[in-house]
């Protein structure tokens, strides 16, 4: 019975690392600092997944509007373009992280969760844009 007990934990354990790293290979959650130089790469897109009256309050310059709630989103998504990173972000994390699962769902190759979002984002003391 000890046998049987200790082959299962290490089959789960062993199951547990393996969808983890199947996950890190493809979401990864950045702090802002890192967020800063994944910004600076030509070719990621930058995506604000809050809505639009979030973001009267501010948002990260060169970042585009896709909101998660919005019934258009899965839609919405299909116009970015899968091969080329993409970083996530909302108020605190929770629904860029839903949104990171339905980018790796829908095929996208690297992407990149703001952790703690836009929270974390000011809390760093890190510039914000607002439209006039």
């Amino acid at each position: 019975m000890k046998r049987i007990s200790l082959i299962f934990i290490v089959v789960f354990t062993f199951l547990i690392i393996g969808c983890k790293k199947e996950s890190d290979d493809q979401i990864t959650l950045v702090t802002p600092e890192e967020m800063l130089s994944l910004m600076e790469m030509d070719d990621v897109q930058l995506v604000d997944v809050r809505s639009a009256k979030d973001r009267i309050d501010g948002f990260i310059k060169n970042s585009q509007n896709i909101d998660f709630n919005s019934p258009t989103f899965d839609q919405d998504i299909q116009k970015l373009d899968k091969t080329k990173p993409v970083i996530l972000y909302c108020r605190s994390g929770g629904r860029s992280a839903k949104c990171a699962k339905k980018l790796k769902d829908a095929g996208f190759v690297k992407i990149y969760d703001l952790k703690g979002g836009m929270t974390q984002w000011l809390f760093d003391d890190h510039d914000v844009e607002v439209d006039q």
